[in-house]
């Protein structure tokens, strides 16, 4: 694919990924952040071919199967400790006991923590992935959006760093959109013989 082609699809994955954090509980946009992130990733692959660059793939590769490893390691995880709870909760209902509440708040701030983890480690590659794409392009806003990836991904325990993921990817739609392509030079006759 040309650079054009990978430009636009990055822009487009990006937004759409943006959506997703924007608005978090609908299952419909949750589709469209999956299909941002698939369209971000081609993205990057053309991008690493065009500038002959395949940390630009590998990283974002690496950070995508972190962020799918984590949000799969977290649904089982709250899956797990929900049904252990409901099954304490159940023989509480027989034989009153504190340890229900305690087991639940223990599973949802264990859930929490491994949810932190990967998102750090998906900012982390991501980042990696950025800092080449702005190394190879020029385009100094895909290291503040890798930056700010990072920040908001540590951050994501609290509602900034949400917000900071959100701003992020729309730094990287921009960042996408303000690739350009380097200029041709011109092939000038060898000088006349003298």
């Amino acid at each position: 694919m040309s650079l054009e082609s990978n430009r636009i699809l990055g822009s487009i994955g990006a937004i759409l990924i943006a959506i997703g954090f924007s608005t978090p509980f609908s299952g419909y946009i949750g589709i469209l952040s999956l299909v941002g992130i698939i369209l971000v990733l081609v993205a990057m692959k053309g991008l690493a071919e065009y500038y002959n660059e395949r940390g630009i793939f590998q990283n974002a590769l690496y950070g995508f199967i972190f962020g799918i490893i984590g949000f799969i390691v977290v649904i089982v995880f709250v899956m797990f400790f929900a049904t252990f709870s409901i099954r304490a909760m159940w023989r509480a209902v027989r034989i009153p006991t504190e340890f229900t509440s305690v087991t639940l708040i223990v599973g949802l701030i264990l859930g929490l923590v491994v949810l932190v983890i990967f998102l750090v480690l998906q900012a982390i590659f991501y980042r990696k992935s950025f800092n080449l794409l702005a190394e190879k392009s020029g385009e100094k806003m895909f290291n503040t959006a890798g930056l700010l990836m990072l920040i908001g991904a540590v951050l994501t325990v609290i509602v900034i760093g949400a917000i900071l993921l959100l701003i992020a990817w729309i730094l990287a739609a921009v960042a996408f959109f303000s690739i350009k392509a380097p200029a041709i030079q011109p092939i000038l006759p060898p000088p006349p013989p003298t």
